[in-house]
């Protein structure tokens, strides 16, 4: 395994939220991607277009990540479900069995599959009640 990342959910104040992160722990944004400029986000309501769909800010040795939750999706956000931990793997092989091992008891959100912006990815959350994000990318490898 390659690394952990904390993986934020915001109500719409993510873009807040990470330039105040970016004060305190400096750095540059690695990415930065609305969801009206994402190609496979699909159809976003006007009100939640110019949020973030995904944001990482590299910090220390890991890399603080996040998302705006889309009530038009039918997310929601509660204090406990705003964070997931994003395990980086280091091959294909190494994210089907961390995945399958994590949802073992639990509930797969999202199968792990390749998707549209290049990560080989899934969600999950574990039989404990913890969220968990698997990604594999060979381009950042």
């Amino acid at each position: 395994m390659k690394q952990i990342n904390p993986y934020l959910n915001f109500l719409g104040n993510t873009e807040e939220a990470f330039n105040f992160y970016k004060s305190i722990f400096g750095g540059d944004f690695s990415s930065f991607v609305r969801f009206k400029d994402a190609p496979g986000a699909g159809p976003v309501p006007e009100k939640e277009a110019n949020g973030l769909m995904h944001v990482s800010l590299p910090a220390g040795n890991t890399t603080l990540m996040a998302t705006d939750t889309l009530e038009s999706m039918g997310h929601t956000l509660t204090v406990g479900n705003n964070i997931n931990l994003c395990v980086v793997a280091e091959s294909r092989e190494e994210a089907d069995k961390i995945f399958s091992k994590l949802a073992a008891g639990g509930k797969v959100s999202m199968p792990i599959a390749d998707m549209f912006w290049g990560s080989y990815w899934g969600s999950v959350t574990d039989k404990f009640g913890v969220n968990w994000m698997v990604d594999y990318n060979a381009q950042q490898q």
